[in-house]
């Protein structure tokens, strides 16, 4: 596996293949000092596991030399191997604010979150099939209790962290960090950027219960990410980016270019989000709801926060109309 040295500073990427399109889950050693951190911790399944160990193994380390753990936001290909760290020695691991909710599965978020999507799917126009999604436990609305991280999360509240600048980069999730190293101009920054595939940017509640105007975030994100000029991107998935300016700048041109498309379905008379769905992605929206419904929900908060589309609502349904 390769590692990566500079400055006196390593990485040791732990990558695990899967046989879906995300090519693989990615999640990193960092060893600088007296210290190594692992940045985010894959799924909890043995592929993983068995994928740190060897990495750890071939480098002369053990778990217990694992210092802290820092995670980019809280999905489950990110966290899954938490718990099984910390059951070998306790260590510090550090989240976004708004993470800690989540990942601890607090009973009043996971009330409030379910609810928010009941009626976003009704709004939307998804009808009976909305319903069944959001009653469904696969759906990643319903956020699995056994999934949640079992110690005290630290909130990563400053701007800087074990040499790191800290950058807030919402879109895929709301809670979602980028961890910059400049010295090494090496930015670990989760799910925002993958080569292979643009990133999903999903519609979540905020944690005040408002929806997150989602691609938007993801714009501006990825926007925030070119000044840094970094060299090298650790994605979650695929490979490590090298030519980070010139696909930051595609995945920008690709959302307006996406975005302009669906101006032309609403002036064919496709005026709900539900209707955009089952159009654009046939089966899918049966088969990847939540996925599908993120797109459609965030490109038409995008456009409408463009000033290109507006929307009124009839008999509790939005319907959107061309400016």
């Amino acid at each position: 596996m390769t590692m990566f040295k500079k400055n006196n500073m390593e990485v040791y990427p732990v990558i695990v293949p899967t046989s879906n399109k995300l090519s693989s889950i990615n999640f990193f050693l960092f060893k600088q000092a007296n210290s190594l951190t692992l940045i985010d911790a894959g799924l909890n399944n043995d592929d993983c596991w068995n994928a740190l160990q060897m990495i750890l193994n071939d480098h002369n380390y053990s778990l217990t030399d694992i210092t802290t753990i820092l995670l980019t936001h809280n999905h489950i290909d990110h966290i899954g191997l938490v718990n099984r760290v910390l059951a070998s020695h306790s260590i510090p691991v550090y989240a976004h604010p708004y993470a800690k909710l989540v990942l601890n599965r607090d009973p009043q978020y996971m009330k409030m979150r379910i609810e928010f999507f009941r009626k976003l799917y009704q709004e939307m126009g998804c009808g009976v099939f909305g319903e069944k999604q959001v009653a469904d436990l696969r759906n990643p609305i319903i956020l699995k209790k056994n999934k949640k991280i079992d110690c005290e999360i630290q909130e990563i509240t400053h701007n800087h962290l074990l040499g790191f600048d800290i950058i807030e980069i919402p879109g895929h999730a709301p809670d979602q960090l980028a961890f910059y190293h400049k010295e090494c101009k090496w930015l670990f920054a989760g799910d925002l950027l993958m080569e292979h595939i643009p990133s999903n940017a999903m519609v979540e509640p905020d944690f005040d219960g408002t929806r997150t105007k989602s691609l938007l975030q993801q714009k501006q994100s990825l926007e925030k990410c070119i000044s840094l000029q970094a060299e090298l991107i650790f994605s979650g998935h695929g490979s490590i980016i090298e030519n980070t300016i010139d696909l930051i700048k595609e995945r920008i041109k690709e959302i307006d270019e996406r975005a302009n498309k669906y101006i032309n379905l609403i002036q064919l008379g496709m005026s709900t989000a539900s209707e955009l769905a089952q159009w654009l992605y046939k089966e899918k929206y049966e088969k990847k709801f939540f996925h599908t419904m993120s797109k459609i929900i965030g490109t038409l908060d995008y456009l409408e926060l463009q000033g290109k589309i507006s929307k009124e609502m009839k008999k509790g349904i939005w319907y959107y109309y061309c400016n």
